[in-house]
């Protein structure tokens, strides 16, 4: 007799593929694709700022299991890490210098986003979940600052703090709030402390799902001079991801040697009666506005220096996060040669001013 056909079933999903729809993530990453082009290369830096955010939480927790946020006990603590726990030098450099080279790559993720003008039509909200992202990660690196409790972190706390109190009519209250009283003290370490490990963390993790979701709903981004018929596509998943992890390797091994090779120093311990030590300054990242604010003179008409100073970084801050907006045009290319140069003028200044209020 003849044997009827056998008709092949597609084989039962597993138990995980069952309850974590593994099958369907697996498509959806087949599906991806990353447009392939001479500036590709700068789309792995948004991966990498991610890959040094989670270095920062893995040092962070070990860091915690240690560390006392007490003017008291403080700076001793990260001196009993850095000296009595077994690798505790090498986990406190770690995340010093990953906090460091995480807002590097995010400034540079930015610059790249302005450049290749991915910030265009649908994609500006995505801008904007960055720009905030952008914010919490400068956030992170000023309330971690203090925690050591050392000379140096008080009085730049001090500056950062004082300059938040001459904002307009909410300075005195932002001020306050920031260091829980009329000074920087316990009471600012303890807030620095709780915003560091707590809040802010909690923060970024919601913009940083809010960004990814907006990343995947409208894909990278093409630049305006490749044609979408022309790009070549390269699939997520394995070319790009692979790609991406030798990415993070070269962060790491970066990270790995600066770390080793240059320890961050613990400094002095924090003394709030003595006086502040000579050419006290601020972190890297905020030196550029620190020193436009010193070049202004006193008082501008009858108004003072130091306000007219902090109006004007709030107007470029805003014209900066509207990008997207003033920068497209009824006909969807958008005005890219404005945009690149305002650009390489806002680089030109942070750089420059970044040098000379190192250097002076």
């Amino acid at each position: 007799m003849p044997t009827e056909p056998v008709i092949p079933t597609e084989s039962e999903p597993g138990w995980f593929d069952q309850r974590l729809g593994l099958a369907s993530l697996r498509r959806l990453m087949g599906h991806k694709t990353v447009p392939l082009h001479s500036a590709s290369i700068w789309y792995y830096f948004g991966g990498i700022t991610l890959f040094l955010f989670v270095i920062q939480v893995l040092t962070g927790i070990l860091l915690l299991l240690y560390y006392r946020p007490t003017t008291t006990e403080a700076y001793e603590s990260v001196q009993f890490i850095m000296t009595r726990v077994k690798f505790g030098w090498l986990v406190r450099s770690i995340h010093s210098w990953s906090s460091n080279l995480m807002i590097l790559a995010a400034f540079i993720h930015m610059f790249s986003v302005v450049f290749l003008h991915a910030y265009r039509k649908p994609r500006e909200v995505t801008w904007l979940s960055g720009i905030a992202l952008l914010g919490l990660v400068l956030a992170f690196g000023f309330s971690g600052y203090l925690l050591p409790w050392n000379k140096v972190s008080y009085f730049a706390t001090k500056v950062g703090t004082d300059m938040a109190g001459s904002v307009p009519f909410i300075g005195a209250y932002m001020a306050r709030f920031l260091r829980g009283g009329n000074d920087v003290g316990g009471a600012t370490l303890t807030r620095f402390f709780g915003f560091h490990v707590a809040v802010l963390p909690g923060l970024m993790t919601l913009m940083l799902m809010v960004h990814l979701i907006l990343v995947q709903m409208h894909g990278m981004s093409t630049p305006p001079w490749v044609r979408n018929l022309q790009a070549r596509q390269m699939p997520f998943f394995p070319n790009f991801f692979l790609r991406e992890l030798m990415a993070w390797y070269g962060a790491l091994a970066v990270l790995g040697a600066l770390a080793a090779l240059l320890p961050w120093d613990l400094g002095e311990k924090a003394d709030p009666f003595s006086s502040a030590p000579a050419g006290i300054r601020p972190e890297w990242y905020f030196l550029a506005p620190f020193y436009t604010l010193k070049l202004i003179p006193s008082h501008v008409w009858r108004v003072e220096g130091e306000l007219v100073g902090l109006i004007g970084f709030a107007l470029l801050a805003f014209w900066w996060v509207a990008l997207p907006f003033w920068a497209s045009t009824r006909d969807g290319l958008g005005r890219t040669k404005l945009v690149t140069g305002a650009g390489v003028l806002l680089i030109a200044y942070l750089v420059t001013f970044s040098a000379l209020g190192y250097w002076r």
